[in-house]
């Protein structure tokens, strides 16, 4: 017999919470579920059960689900992380497309998608509610209008490297990547402002 799937789900909204786990149980065979009701009963949780998934609310007492996800990162445990979450902010889908996350999922259709959401991140490829997705759509910019080494210079930037950091890792002078930040600029039609162009990068960041 297979082992068993082990996930951790994590919400402190007890309705909620028995209904992703009734929902995840009736469709899936073999599972076995671990539920925490904060974020520091969950970070405890994937520490001695080492899940396969582990399954997010972002709002919780006491830690919460990006707090989570960091302290897994950083202890290098192997285990997939989805998130469930109201919230369809940009800024924050891309602080959560910086760490990496597997799966990030809206609440309000978390009973409709968890299951394909699992499926999905169990297949190591990543599953973002379809509002999310429709959203990250319309916000593409054609990236083919910049060159390779333009491409370069803005996934630097999106990593926080300042000008003279990406031409000491890119072995160009300052000189060029100053020319390759105007280029791009002028691509863009950014206005010439102050950090108009780290902005363009932290909002569009899922897409370089």
């Amino acid at each position: 017999m297979t082992p068993a799937l082990k996930i951790v789900i994590a919400d402190d909204h007890p309705l909620l919470l028995e209904g992703i786990v009734s929902v995840i149980e009736k469709e899936i065979s073999n599972v076995e579920i671990f539920k925490a009701n904060n974020g520091a009963e969950a970070l405890q949780k994937v520490s001695e059960v080492k899940p396969t998934i582990t399954i997010l609310d972002i709002e919780m007492p006491f830690l919460n689900g990006i707090e989570v996800a960091k302290k897994i990162k950083e202890s290098k445990i192997d285990t997939k992380i989805i998130f469930l979450t109201l919230h369809k902010e940009r800024s924050l889908f891309n602080e959560i497309n910086q760490m990496n996350i597997d799966g990030y999922v809206l609440k309000e259709f978390s009973i409709n998608e968890i299951n394909q959401c699992i499926k999905t991140v169990l297949q190591n490829k990543k599953y973002y509610s379809k509002e999310i997705e429709n959203y990250l759509e319309e916000a593409t910019v054609d990236l083919s209008i910049f060159t390779k080494s333009e491409i370069n210079v803005l996934k630097l930037i999106a990593q926080e490297k300042t000008s003279k950091e990406i031409a000491e890792m890119l072995f160009v002078s300052l000189k060029t990547v100053d020319s390759h930040r105007y280029n791009i600029c002028k691509k863009l039609n950014l206005k010439p402002e102050k950090n108009s162009l780290l902005k363009w990068v932290f909002q569009n960041s899922p897409i370089l």
